[in-house]
């Protein structure tokens, strides 16, 4: 059965749905006539207020370049298999030695709870305005071209490193088994592997990364089912409940200070970089939107499916964990001899229950969930420096495209900062691994306070033109407080995540480490600054909301309404 499906026409701020809306704006657009103001919606011609609302200052992406291939199904599963990856498998070992598994828990918990006002920002905006990138298009037209320059390459920096560090880490898991190739061998091999995939049309990226996140789905809720048995007694190891939370305890001892209290504390705040970095991806649904099969449907329904499966997975994943690995675990601190996955808390419990071949197999899930995640990078990466080019703040060759709407510059562009998994080869490997973990977080959290600030920008502009939120395709909730809230402690963890840089034995080597990302965005902006010579935040009644948005409207999708049972299956569960 297929369903037709119109994009609501918004006229004067009123929200009409179905044929006779679609109908009227199309019409419109022939004429060349609209209802909406030109120029940011001011209708004033000052040609100095022009001059800011030109495409490369604010961002006007050019669509139907990129191909509208993502299925709804598509969209959530990359959303969802894109943050399941590194971070869950291996990165909650240090929040969990630092923290305790209750500290490591209630960090995760409070990042999660920002984390969901920024995904609901995103939406609102996003679904609105379904382009490529948004998160970068966003800040341009709703903060500044200097902020949109800023973010947007810091941004794709943030993916581009990540790749590196799923590269690092691909070879080590490989080396569980056997060590016969060099790290620096498995890292070129799947560097070359991952990069060639990204070539192909993004439909077939769409329908791998489908059933890739499909597994890691399987994986994590048949990791579930087995520590549930192993806890209540089905081990080797007898009944656990909470014999950890008793003894060594359910607080970590933190980083080592004289007061015992202030070492936990601190401790905690070092695993809400972690909690970060596992985070990291929520925010794909924004990325995909401009490559979207009728966005204003797919883009709202993942928003909300998706954050609740990803905090339901960490907490519940989390939480066993810390009932069947003691904090005190030296397996959790792991030495640069071994390899990394081989402190992977899931890996760890189920050595201990004594399940011999679950562990080679759980092993397997990671290799193929890691690779899954390393294409995720560098698919956004590409689409990032792409929607950069169009906007006029990149290289105009990465808005060049292959016959299927891949954007190859930007593939090899994110790729090249890709090499940077070298530096995780040397003796020391598992520091240089935490090195580029530091950096790519401290980026994503830049990412994450742009995109509540760009909301709150948005909502003001709405207010200004005297559109009702309710009239939106997509109606974030608890707004504009939850913005003001994910900005606020956004802000917070981004600075305060770095405490160790300024004890007495810092090295400058460490305190680089830790604040690299925030001094590039600082010295990104001042120089976009003085290049655009634009206002520090354009004005609201200058923000342009109508460029990539009245062609949306006007524009029906046909959708295929399942009728098997496996299709309406799949339709609940992505």
């Amino acid at each position: 059965m297929v369903k037709k499906v119109y994009a609501h026409d918004y006229e004067d701020g009123v929200k009409t749905s179905g044929k006779e809306g679609a109908e009227r704006l199309e019409m419109s657009v022939i004429s060349g006539e609209s209802n909406w103001p030109e120029n940011g919606g001011t209708g004033d011609s000052d040609p100095e207020l022009h001059s800011y609302q030109d495409s490369e200052l604010h961002g006007h992406v050019q669509e139907g370049q990129v191909k509208r291939a993502l299925k709804p199904r598509h969209i959530s599963m990359i959303a969802l298999g894109g943050t399941i990856g590194t971070g869950l498998f291996v990165g909650i070992a240090a929040p969990l030695s630092y923290a305790g598994p209750v500290g490591a828990l209630i960090a995760y918990i409070f990042v999660g709870s920002f984390v969901y006002f920024v995904t609901q920002s995103l939406g609102e905006m996003a679904t609105f305005i379904p382009v490529t990138s948004s998160i970068t298009v966003f800040s341009s037209r709703f903060l500044s071209p200097a902020f949109g320059f800023a973010n947007g390459y810091m941004y794709w920096f943030n993916w581009a490193i990540t790749y590196a560090v799923e590269l690092s880490v691909i070879g080590q898991v490989i080396q569980y088994w056997t060590d016969a190739v060099p790290l620096a061998g498995w890292i070129a091999i799947f560097w070359v592997l991952i990069t060639l995939a990204n070539f192909f049309p993004v439909h077939f990226y769409g329908e791998v990364e489908f059933w890739v996140a499909a597994l890691k789905v399987l994986a994590i809720v048949g990791y579930l089912l087995y520590a549930l048995i192993v806890v209540c007694g089905g081990s080797k190891l007898g009944p656990v409940g909470f014999r950890y939370w008793r003894n060594p305890g359910p607080w970590g001892d933190g980083i080592i200070s004289k007061n015992k209290a202030e070492g936990r504390f601190l401790g905690w705040v070092a695993s809400l970089i972690n909690a970060s970095f596992t985070y990291q991806g929520t925010e794909l649904v924004g990325i995909t939107a401009g490559e979207a099969s009728n966005p204003r449907k797919t883009v709202p329904r993942a928003i909300n499916k998706v954050f609740f499966r990803i905090l339901f997975f960490y907490i519940l994943s989390l939480f066993f964990v810390g009932l069947l690995v003691p904090f005190n675990d030296p397996s959790l601190s792991q030495d640069s001899s071994s390899p990394l996955i081989a402190s992977s808390p899931f890996v760890i419990s189920i050595k201990h229950a004594g399940t011999r071949a679950l562990p080679d197999i759980f092993n397997a899930v990671v290799l193929v969930t890691i690779i899954s995640a390393a294409n995720s990078n560098v698919y956004v990466g590409s689409r990032i420096l792409f929607s950069l080019a169009h906007s006029g703040i990149a290289p105009k060759h990465f808005t060049y495209l292959t016959k299927q709407g891949v954007p190859y510059w930007g593939v090899i562009g994110t790729a090249l900062l890709g090499l940077l998994a070298f530096l995780a080869t040397n003796d020391n490997a598992n520091e240089g691994f935490n090195w580029l973990i530091n950096i790519s977080t401290l980026a994503g959290l830049c990412a994450w306070f742009f995109i509540s600030f760009s909301h709150i920008r948005f909502m003001q502009c709405l207010k200004h033109r005297g559109i009702s939120r309710d009239d939106l395709p997509f109606k974030s909730k608890f707004m504009p407080w939850g913005a003001y809230y994910a900005a606020f402690w956004v802000a917070v963890v981004i600075f305060v995540q770095g405490f160790q840089a300024f004890s007495p034995t810092t090295t400058a080597a460490k305190f680089f480490t830790s604040y690299i990302s925030l001094i590039l965005l600082v010295v990104t902006f001042i120089g976009a600054q003085i290049f655009y010579r634009c206002r520090f935040l354009t004005r609201v009644e200058d923000i342009d909301i109508d460029s990539d948005r009245r062609e949306i409207d006007a524009l029906i999708w046909e959708e295929e309404e399942p009728t098997t049972l496996w299709g309406k299956f799949w339709t609940a569960v992505a």
